[in-house]
């Protein structure tokens, strides 16, 4: 028999248990309501349990398939959650309980069917379903509540230990495009990242799609990806965990590290801008790794001479592109005619944008062209103006 039959099986044989006992309960106040005495071949504790347990057999018969795919779909959204909601939601629902039945127990006392049977089972939903989602929505603020910790000073005597800081986060979250950029490895290295890296199962999962694009550019890129996190476990430079859940009700990556960061404390780690202005706006902390670069760029100011090499044509007329080995964008002046030279340019202004730090240029032997005919000019004038004099 196979998995899904036992499956259906098991939730027949629950059915046909709750008929035996609601059969042995209830059957033989409806013998009596037909007006049947007790003690007959039909009404009597065996036999009523039989036609219960029956009876709900075959109610299992049309039921048990929707059932078993409530139960898959439980399943499922229970494997997707952290460990943290399932803790906090099983202990608050179970305290629920433990409230509903102190409330019921002195219903039992009352002579009643409803009160003796129906309203205990309401107030055990209620307080059950209640427990937990006061376990599972707040469950941050438990966490916080059973964070204290006893330690003891130098002195042997017991302190307390209050939670993290809130601008502390302990757990960095890495995306897709941190890990194919791969800088994210070198800034590691240099431990100016603390806490622990947790790289989400549906990032690999979208770098190894990626690693098998039939697109030789994605694939390579997926790749690298793939081998950056292999780097950062393999050497163990910080502490790298996986994350096992995922967020089945939500398609997109971005918006599932949003949700991800939010349900552990966490800070995303990323270098895309557009995914930035997103996690800003969910009031989710991030860390830009081009914001750092850009940060810690030397400043260059009007008038400094520079050593680039124009590698393309600008977008304005007889302009050239060229870069710093920190990868700003120089605009210079005239450059087309300087394709792929290396030219001394004077750095004439700069600008500071989103995307990163823009330089403007122009090559430095214009300026010495325009003074060579200044002084030139100022020399023949001078020269008319003596010849003036002579004259006169």
């Amino acid at each position: 028999m196979n998995k899904f039959n036992k499956k259906r099986a098991f939730i027949q044989g629950i059915f046909a248990f709750i008929g035996l006992g609601l059969g042995a309960a209830y059957l033989p106040l409806m013998w009596q309501g037909f007006g049947y005495s007790t003690r007959t071949w039909f009404n009597n504790e065996i036999s009523n349990a039989i036609i219960g347990a029956l009876v709900f057999w075959l109610l299992s018969l049309l039921f048990s398939g929707y059932f078993e795919r409530l139960i898959n779909r439980i399943e499922k959204s229970l494997t997707s959650k952290s460990p943290a909601y399932l803790f906090f939601g099983s202990i608050s629902t179970i305290v629920g309980l433990v409230f509903a039945i102190l409330i019921s127990t002195p219903l039992y006392r009352i002579n009643s069917p409803i009160f003796n049977s129906v309203v205990p089972i309401i107030l055990m939903i209620l307080f059950g379903w209640l427990g937990f989602r006061l376990g599972t929505t707040k469950r941050d603020e438990w966490r916080k509540l059973f964070s204290f910790r006893s330690k003891k000073n130098d002195d042997g005597e017991s302190i307390i230990d209050r939670p993290i800081d809130e601008n502390y986060h302990h757990y960095k979250i890495l995306d897709t495009n941190i890990l194919i950029d791969g800088r994210i490895y070198d800034l590691v290295k240099t431990g100016f990242i603390e806490g622990t890296l947790l790289v989400p199962n549906f990032v690999l999962y979208e770098l190894q799609y990626i690693a098998d694009s039939s697109d030789s550019i994605k694939r390579v890129r997926g790749r690298r990806g793939l081998d950056i996190l292999n780097k950062l476990r393999e050497e163990n430079i910080i502490p790298v965990e996986m994350y096992e859940g995922d967020y089945d009700d939500i398609s997109e990556v971005d918006s599932k590290l949003i949700r991800l960061a939010k349900e552990v404390n966490g800070v995303i780690v990323t270098n895309d801008y557009n995914l930035n202005k997103v996690i800003e706006f969910q009031k989710v902390q991030v860390l830009n790794i081009n914001a750092l670069a850009n940060a810690l760029k030397p400043r260059v100011i009007p008038g400094e001479h520079l050593d680039v090499m124009v590698v393309k044509n600008g977008t304005e007329r007889q302009q050239g592109v060229a870069y710093l080995d920190d990868g700003t964008m120089v605009v210079v002046e005239d450059g087309r005619y300087y394709l792929n030279e290396h030219l001394d340019v004077i750095v004439t202004s700069a600008i500071q944008t989103d995307a990163g730090r823009m330089i403007f240029a122009k090559p430095a032997h214009s300026t010495h062209e325009i003074n060579e005919k200044d002084d030139g000019a100022k020399k023949n004038s001078g020269k008319q103006k003596n010849n003036q004099k002579k004259a006169n």
